[in-house]
């Protein structure tokens, strides 16, 4: 475990590194959540379905939206990784398997939470307030955390399957629908009925609705928070495993 644990913060520190290489791509993925936030609410604005303040509803959703996009700079990491043969190099030297992964993970995990930070400062700066109390604030972020981490583990598998940093375009398409096949932006009661029905089964949709309860903001509902535990869990139990048994047979 001492192993894992220093071979993963290894690898971590080197993700990290590159943030002051390629600043650029740090702060375009910190931007590029507030500029949705700031187009939905005040360009296209007033989701159907929703009455009342409509940033309340949908800055709860954005910040849903957020933990779902913006994979493909993982993604790309380590498909690039493979093709310049770096992984080749890390997996021949005395180091635990999957470190290279989770060191990515951790890293990626880190910019998500100060992506959120910047989105909630954003959100608080245009008159958005939570009033589920400190605790329900932490729930919500922990919640918020959890469903990025779960999206992670399957960008990471999709890009050792996809291989090509070229792949990873089309591969970061079938992110799109999850995020827009949600409650992030409209009610689901507004939708056809069979739309409606596809979008509270969304994982997205659970992670949305039980951070909107904890916030105190409209459209949460009490009883999804488990829903919103339970989905990452279950993504995570099959993805991590899949990404991990991937990159142990790459050389295979």
């Amino acid at each position: 475990m001492t192993y894992a644990l220093t071979d993963s913060w290894t690898m971590t520190r080197r993700e990290l590194a590159r943030w002051g290489r390629q600043p650029v791509a740090v702060v375009v993925n910190l931007v590029f959540p507030v500029m949705l936030l700031l187009m939905f609410g005040y360009l296209v604005g007033g989701g159907r379905g929703i009455g009342g303040d409509y940033l309340d509803y949908l800055v709860p959703g954005m910040l849903a939206l957020t933990m779902a996009f913006g994979l493909e700079g993982t993604m790309i990491a380590v498909t690039q990784d493979l093709n310049k043969g770096v992984i080749d190099r890390f997996r021949s030297m005395p180091m635990t398997n999957g470190a290279v992964l989770v060191g990515r993970a951790a890293a990626d995990m880190l910019q998500s939470a100060i992506g959120l930070a910047v989105l909630l400062a954003v959100a608080a700066a245009l008159g958005w307030r939570t009033d589920g109390g400190p605790g329900g604030f932490l729930a919500a972020v922990g919640l918020l955390l959890l469903f990025r981490f779960a999206m992670l583990w399957i960008g990471i598998h999709l890009a050792l399957v996809a291989g090509k940093p070229e792949l990873v375009q089309a591969v970061q398409i079938l992110v799109w629908p999850v995020g827009f096949l949600s409650n992030a932006f409209a009610a689901p009661e507004s939708m056809p009925d069979w739309l409606g029905t596809v979008v509270q089964w969304n994982p997205m949709s659970q992670t949305a609705t039980a951070v909107r309860d904890l916030f105190g903001s409209r459209g949460g509902e009490p009883g999804h928070v488990w829903a919103a535990v339970a989905w990452p869990l279950a993504l995570l139990a099959v993805f991590f495993p899949l990404a991990v048994r991937r990159f142990a047979r790459l050389s295979r």
